[in-house]
């Protein structure tokens, strides 16, 4: 065994036993019996996937984000065109949404998502993302260095990138030049498409076929629950959809799956969205994509017969529950929307409570 296989083979020892704290489990092993915490995996990217998780890791301890590597803005960007790694940002806010509540998870979720503010080159560089690339170019594997951040944070679950090559995303977009209002153009960078002032027709990755992390499609099969959403529609949730091998697992998968639909529409991405149209656009892009529940806030849907129509599209039945702050801004409130996953996993699931 070399030095640098034995020192790889030492930190899997200290990762999280089984993903996030649990035993390991294998695909093939023993059912799950009632009583045992559902599986669960968030797909999706920023302050989005961030709301999810820091409600679902209040109702299990059986978690796994699954995060878009496409960002090409701020400090991500900066690191990914400088040293040619994966944007860190999104997993970095996985990372923080899933600490704990207590004192160390707070501090370390303060400490990673700290910016440093100067008048140099570390301006607006966070502390979580230079933690991230550094432990990528100590250990040259991507999902052990998660791992092991996940393991100093006390993270609540495991954070996985859906691919382990860095992403660009293109968008065909109408009026995105407000001069040419009818005319069609590509727009290139997600920090671009997700600002744009013209009208996201659809999306691509390049490459086109990039590969899926083999950990994120085991996951996907081995799940009891798979949500997908909320967040920045064309640049956050529907890029998982645009891997060949994790949108495969997708639509193979015994899970279950959840949509979990935006507060209110998107400037730039999804200005004037109905709820209806989010799933439209979706279906466009995954036509083979099969849903079981799409929940949304019960304020949201000014039209529940329309949403519900579109839901049936991908077999889903609607959810609507109170999920929002009650500050009146279009964020989730963790508990809230924790509550709502829980009465979702309990009146659909196939395996009754699981506490």
């Amino acid at each position: 065994m070399t030095g640098r296989t034995l020192r790889l083979s030492r930190l899997r020892r200290v990762a999280p036993e089984g993903r996030g704290g649990r035993p390991a489990e294998s695909r093939g092993g023993r059912p799950r019996r009632r009583g045992t915490q559902p599986k669960v995996v968030a797909l999706g990217g920023g302050r989005g996937l961030s709301a999810s998780l820091a409600a679902l890791r209040r109702i299990t301890g059986d978690l796994t984000a699954v995060v878009t590597v496409a960002d090409d803005g701020g400090s991500s960007g900066r690191l990914r065109d400088e040293l040619g790694v994966l944007p860190p940002g999104d997993l970095r806010k996985a990372l923080a949404a899933l600490c704990g509540d207590d004192d160390w998870g707070q501090t370390w979720a303060r400490v990673i998502q700290h910016r440093f503010q100067s008048g140099g080159e570390m301006h607006g560089h966070a502390v979580g993302n230079l933690l991230i690339v550094a432990l990528w170019e100590q250990l040259g594997d991507h999902v052990l260095a998660l791992d092991l951040v996940g393991k100093l944070l006390g993270a609540h679950g495991r954070v996985l990138p859906m691919s382990a090559v860095p992403l660009e995303l293109q968008a065909l977009v109408k009026g995105h030049d407000r001069d040419r209002p009818d005319d069609i153009d590509t727009v290139r960078g997600q920090a671009t498409v997700a600002l744009t002032p013209g009208e996201v027709q659809s999306v691509q990755l390049v490459p086109s076929d990039p590969p899926a992390v083999p950990e994120a499609v085991e996951a996907v099969l081995d799940a009891d629950w798979v949500v997908l959403g909320p967040g920045s529609w064309f640049s956050s949730v529907i890029p998982h959809l645009l891997v060949p091998q994790l949108l495969d697992a997708l639509t193979q998968t015994k899970a279950r799956r959840v949509l979990s639909l935006n507060l209110a529409p998107q400037p730039g991405e999804t200005e004037g969205f109905s709820p209806q149209r989010h799933l439209e656009v979706l279906g466009r892009h995954a036509p083979k994509l099969a849903l079981d529940v799409v929940l949304a806030d019960e304020a949201a849907v000014p039209d529940r017969d329309s949403l519900t129509d579109a839901a049936k599209r991908f077999g889903a039945a609607v959810e609507l529950a109170p999920v929002a702050r009650r500050d009146g801004t279009p964020r989730h409130d963790p508990e809230l929307l924790a509550a709502a996953y829980d009465r979702i996993f309990r009146m659909h699931g196939r395996i009754g409570p699981w506490r």
